[in-house]
């Protein structure tokens, strides 16, 4: 019974243990099902992951390759060289057979979606660039440097680091160290901003991490102190400057990283900005997903990590973890309410995006337009621009612009309101020589993302070309420059028939070079109705530069509107309505302007007149300056700070002063007036947020009378209206003078056919003149002429003038205008009788109403000048205007058919071809051609050839360099650089023109010249001293010349300082040369022509610029006596740039020597029509 009873026991317990058992096992098999089910939608994941893991595995190493030179290298470059670079290290990978991932870039490698969404929800721009730009800066070890100029990384540093305790500081605090000692202690976040192009020293052991350990805490020496390092310390510096160069030194402590603006991301921010105000509930709906999606994916992240933890973690058997199990469950749950939440958020996103495409339109154009705007800086330091001041004006133009339901329509509107809105803007602060240069752009800009112009079009435009084969110009009516250029458009695939048919029928174009309207006149068929307006502007350019301009304005009126070629005014009313206390009013000035009187006249109108001080900067007046500023600042008054240019060192003052108002603690009247001169040390914030207004003086002659006799004469009115004796010659010879100063300034129009130096002569010339005219006429009996012509042109205006051929120029101008003829009624200043002088007893109203009277456009002949003049000064805008543009014009325009490396190169070949080698075996030449007593020209031989040997090695090196460079075999240096964008612009590389002869040519033209020279050379050296010589194939003529004075002077044993030469001009070049002195040939004159009839000066033919001047024969002569009359003393040039630096003789270095041509008029009717001979021209 017992053992029955135990058995029993045994058999009721085994049987519970069974049914524990199955239930366990049903309850595991419950949570078996449970655990399976809940990770079945992880195996997919996991299964992919483990795919990804294995080929990330096998591609880590060229990952890390490719990562670690990212963070070293890329941050400071621009986005297209980071994708040449990388580029070339993939292709350096697969050389190597280094695995590495498909997509291998830092993004791709280092980039986790989601911290870049939370960034970009931070204030980072959605741009590729800015994305990489923070993936570098989280992994790098160096403190950043960012290169901000429209401060997008100040904004993103600010807003990430909200929480932070972020301080926000400058290098010009004076407690700047004080807080960072404090923030390392305390682990705050530093940003030092508005950062120049040197880091102070102190900062060293900061930007180098300089820890060490005591008592097992981190610490760092700052100067003299040792203080606690928190890990969590952060610093970022920032710069505005858009293009900083800093030392080596600094690039090695910090990251430079460059977060200039690029076209995508603004894109973007202008098209949220368009959105926000055309469809606010789309861009509302759009942030409130983009914010919710950031969020849920972040959530679903940490889901997806908290099963693997629980999995990890998870001891004994994973089934009986029944929180496992339930997390699992409760994560699955919210992870699939996320991905369907996320997957209905994005297509209500994509619905979203599809609308806000429409609007793109609107946002292309404003980053167009701002890129145009921030390139205004290439021009002048002055044209500074931010980005929130465009936005401003941006969202105004959609504000002001007249709503209407139809998109197409909308966006039409807004454009073009904006486009015109912001030129106007843009122009209250342009000089008005670059305003036809801004608008060109704009539209240019416009087509060229259209794509209705080709960018190697465009290049040809700006810069031109080189002739793909060389054809003799058949024709005289056409000059050599326009038909080499003609012969260059071969280059350009549009223009290759149309070359084949110019060369042809160039007779049925002689109307366009005719015509007065050149760029109006229709090509010959089928040309006129296959181009465009763009490439009939090419051809005009080609075949009459002079009337670029005019085309230009027409094609700005068919593209952009007739408003954009409109003059835009300007007031202070305006400038003062855009500004705010902590924006600063800023006059830009040219020489001779002083807005002081416009400002006392608008403070009255504004009863500001008892509020506003005035100072005039300069040196030990900043302190002065700062007291007038905080004492206005207070009780909201102005303060006008005057000659800013002439206070540089006090410019990061008068910054800070400016940055650190807080608008809401400063009196709502208070403003900050200033004036300067273009200046690179103008705080570029200053400009960037202030209000600007160019002021420039009056242009014309007639302008420049009217504002002398508003300003100058009234202060002689009392006089004026007396009875003196003296006040009707006082007249006379008052209107004379103020003539004379119009003349003065407006003949600089025409540069060095004007004067060879632009003079900056101003109303204080004017004004001493005047009094000494009232003086001495009060104290001679008689008019003294002699007196006042020596003060007048010797030392008010002559003081100013270095040039002795301007000086010249500028007697024979006065001697017009004060002489008795001009004391009578009868006078005319010019041939055309416009300007006279009035009858006896006109009052000062008749003189004024009588200048109002006067024509608008000055004639050539009023400045003594032939009417090519206007020709020349109309070619001298159109060069000066593409210049300009081309100076603003990227490497990296898009649409060529060639890279601008590969055009380089192409080119880099040619030249190479082209130009032969040094001159070998300079000890044989020396030989056949030895240093004789009696043969000086050997001489001059041997120093040419030496000259030309270091021009030649050093083009022919440098090619040898740069081809190397762009082919990465040796490092892009910054002489390389630059060399390769002049060769790509068709410029002369400065590196040449520093061992070479002067020269103005382009690139071609300088290139094919320095091919005649070396001919020459070599002429010479193989045939003998020649018969005559091309004095334009000379480095230094001088000594030529002086090398023929010195051969008479010892055949004939006379004193080389008793020669001079005198001159015979020739019909022809002689077949030998003559016994003594030297035939030369070569020369070009401008202002007049030679007549071979009478063999004298002659009046220019109408648009004949420049004419070749025959043979002249250089004969030594002892005391050589020029001729009272019938010649003129003519000066020679290398270029026609005429000024040069002055040499001890008191010449310019340009200059190199006076020929006497005969003539049979007055030297002075020469000299006014600035008539001088030439080496070279510039093509």
């Amino acid at each position: 019974m017992a053992r029955l009873l135990a058995k029993l026991e045994e058999t009721v317990s085994r049987k519970k243990e069974l049914e524990d058992n199955s239930a366990l096992c049903m309850a595991r098999l419950d949570r078996a099902f449970r655990l399976i089910n809940g990770l079945s939608g992880e195996s997919v994941r996991w299964k992919q992951s483990v795919e990804v893991m294995k080929v990330t595995l096998g591609d880590i190493t060229g990952n890390i390759l490719i990562s670690a030179g990212a963070i070293a290298y890329l941050a400071p470059f621009t986005e297209a060289y980071r994708n040449r670079l990388l580029i070339e290290w993939v292709h350096t990978l697969d050389e190597y057979h280094i695995t590495h991932s498909q997509e291998c870039r830092p993004v791709e490698i280092l980039g986790d979606p989601v911290q870049v969404r939370i960034w970009q929800l931070q204030g980072l721009p959605r741009d590729s660039l800015s994305t990489e730009n923070a993936i570098l800066v989280s992994n790098s070890t160096r403190w950043p440097l960012f290169i901000d100029p429209q401060g997008q990384a100040n904004r993103w540093i600010k807003n990430m680091s909200r929480e932070r305790n972020l301080k926000v500081m400058k290098p010009t605090d004076k407690d700047l160290m004080r807080e960072m000692e404090r923030a390392l202690t305390f682990g705050w976040t530093v940003l030092i901003e508005n950062l120049g192009t040197s880091i102070d020293q102190a900062m060293d052991p900061i930007l180098n991490r300089q820890t060490f350990i005591q008592n097992g805490e981190l610490y760092m020496k700052l100067g003299d102190s040792v203080i606690p390092y928190n890990n969590t310390f952060k610093l970022y510096l920032t710069t505005k400057m858009p293009n900083p160069h800093y030392m080596p030194e600094v690039s090695v402590k910090v990251l430079v990283v460059n977060f200039a603006l690029v076209p995508s991301g603004l894109q973007d921010q202008l098209l949220a900005e368009v959105v926000m105000q055309e469809r606010p509930d789309l861009e509302e709906a759009r942030s409130r997903i983009i914010v919710s999606s950031a969020q849920m994916r972040s959530e679903l992240k940490e889901i997806e990590t908290k099963i693997l933890q629980r999995l990890a973690e998870s001891q004994g058997n994973p089934v009986d973890d029944i929180d496992l199990i339930t997390t699992l469950e409760e994560s699955k749950s919210m992870s699939s309410e996320i991905r369907s939440k996320v997957e209905s958020s994005a297509e209500t996103q994509s619905q979203i995006d599809a609308i806000r495409l429409t609007y793109i339109p609107v946002a292309e154009r404003a980053q167009i337009l701002f890129f145009c705007v921030a390139d205004l800086g290439k021009m002048d330091p002055m044209y500074q621009y931010s980005l929130e001041w465009f936005t401003r004006i941006f969202i105004d133009s959609m504000d002001q612009t007249e709503k209407n339901p139809n998109v197409p329509e909308r966006i039409q509107i807004i454009n073009d309101f904006f486009t015109f809105e912001l030129y106007s803007r843009v122009c209250r602060s342009l000089f008005e020589k670059n305003k036809l240069q801004f608008a060109f752009l704009l539209c240019i800009r416009i087509l060229l993302n259209k794509g209705d112009i080709d960018p190697n079009d465009w290049t040809f435009f700006l810069a031109g070309g080189s002739p793909v084969r060389e054809i003799s110009n058949p024709v005289k009516w056409l000059t050599n420059r326009s038909w080499t250029e003609i012969l260059s458009l071969e280059n350009l695939p549009i223009f290759k028939s149309f070359v084949e048919s110019f060369i042809v029928s160039y007779d049925s174009y002689k109307h366009i070079i005719d015509s007065t309207q050149p760029h109006r006149e229709p090509l010959p068929q089928p040309w006129n109705s296959n181009f465009d307006a763009f490439h009939k502007m090419v051809i005009v350019k080609c075949l009459r530069p002079d009337k670029v301009t005019n085309c230009m304005q027409d094609f700005l009126s068919e593209h952009l509107g007739q408003q954009f070629i409109e003059p835009q005014t300007s007031d202070l009313a305006a400038m003062y309505k855009d500004s705010s206390v902590s924006s600063p009013l800023v006059f830009i000035l040219s020489p001779g302007t002083d807005p002081a009187a416009e400002l006392y006249k608008f403070a009255d109108k504004l009863k500001m007149t008892k509020r506003l001080s005035s100072i005039s900067l300069g040196q030990g007046q900043g302190p002065i300056a700062e007291a007038m500023f905080l004492e206005a600042r207070e009780a909201g008054g102005w303060v006008f700070f005057q000659n800013c240019h002439l206070a540089p060192s006090w410019m990061p003052r008068l910054e800070y002063l400016v940055e650190n108002i807080i608008p809401d603690s400063v009196h709502k009247a208070f403003r900050v007036w200033l004036t300067s001169t273009p200046s690179p040390h103008f705080p570029v914030t200053i400009l960037q947020n202030g209000s600007k207004l160019t002021i420039e003086p009056p242009r014309g002659v007639k302008a420049n009378l009217l504002k002398s006799y508003s300003r100058q004469v009234p202060e002689f009115s009392e006089f004026l209206e007396s009875d003196n004796s003296k006040v009707q010659p006082f007249k006379w010879l008052l209107f004379s003078l103020c003539l004379f100063h119009g003349v003065c300034l407006e003949r600089r129009k025409f540069g060095p056919l004007g004067f060879n130096i632009p003079y900056e002569f101003t109303d204080g010339d004017l004004r001493i003149c005047i009094s000494q005219l009232h003086m001495f006429l009060l104290e001679y009996e008689d008019v003294p002429f002699k007196v006042l012509s020596f003060t007048a042109g010797q030392i008010n205006y002559g003081g100013r003038v270095t040039d002795d051929w301007d000086r010249r120029c500028l007697m024979n101008l006065l001697a017009d205008y004060y002489n008795p003829t001009v004391l009578s009624d009868k006078y005319a200043f010019d041939e055309n009788k416009s300007y006279c002088q009035l009858a006896v007893g006109a009052s000062l109203l008749d003189y004024v109403d009588y200048i109002k009277a006067l024509p608008m456009n000055d004639t050539p002949g009023l400045f003594g000048l032939h009417d090519n003049a206007d020709i020349s000064c109309a070619q001298a805008e159109t060069y000066t205007s593409l210049a300009v543009l081309l100076s603003l014009q990227s490497k990296q325009a898009g649409g060529q058919a060639a890279s601008p490396e590969e055009v380089t190169a192409n080119l880099a070949h040619q030249i190479t071809s082209l130009l032969p080698k040094p001159f070998p075996n300079i000890d044989q030449l020396q030989k056949k051609y030895p240093v004789m007593y009696e043969e000086s020209l050997n001489t001059v031989l041997i120093q040419e050839v030496v000259r030309f040997n270091k021009l030649l090695a050093a083009i022919h090196s440098s090619l040898e360099e740069l081809l190397k460079a762009l082919q990465g075999l040796v490092v892009m240096s910054e002489s390389l650089e630059k060399m390769s964008e002049s060769l790509f612009t068709n410029k002369v590389p400065a590196m040449w023109a520093a061992k070479a002869y002067p020269s103005l040519k382009p690139l071609g033209a300088w290139v094919t010249d320095l091919q005649m020279r070396i001919d020459f050379i070599n002429g010479w050296i193989n045939g003998g001293i020649p018969s005559s010589f091309w004095i334009s194939g000379f480095y230094f003529p001088q000594a030529f010349l002086t090398a023929c004075q010195q051969n008479f002077a010892r055949k004939y044993i006379v004193s080389i300082d008793s020669l001079s030469y005198k001159f015979t001009i020739l019909k022809e070049k002689p077949s030998r040369r003559p016994d003594d002195g030297c035939v030369v040939y070569g020369l070009f004159l401008e202002g007049a022509r030679w007549d071979f009839n009478p063999m004298l000066l002659a009046e220019s033919l109408p648009k004949q610029l420049y004419t070749s001047m025959p043979p002249i024969w250089f004969v030594p002569e002892q005391r050589h006596k020029k001729l009272a009359f019938g010649i003129y003393d003519c000066p020679v040039y290398k270029t026609l740039q005429r000024a040069g630096t002055l040499s001890t003789t008191g010449h310019s270095t340009n200059y190199v020597l006076t020929i006497e041509v005969p003539t049979d008029r007055q030297q002075a009717h020469w000299i006014k029509r600035g008539v001088a001979l030439f080496c070279a021209l510039d093509y």
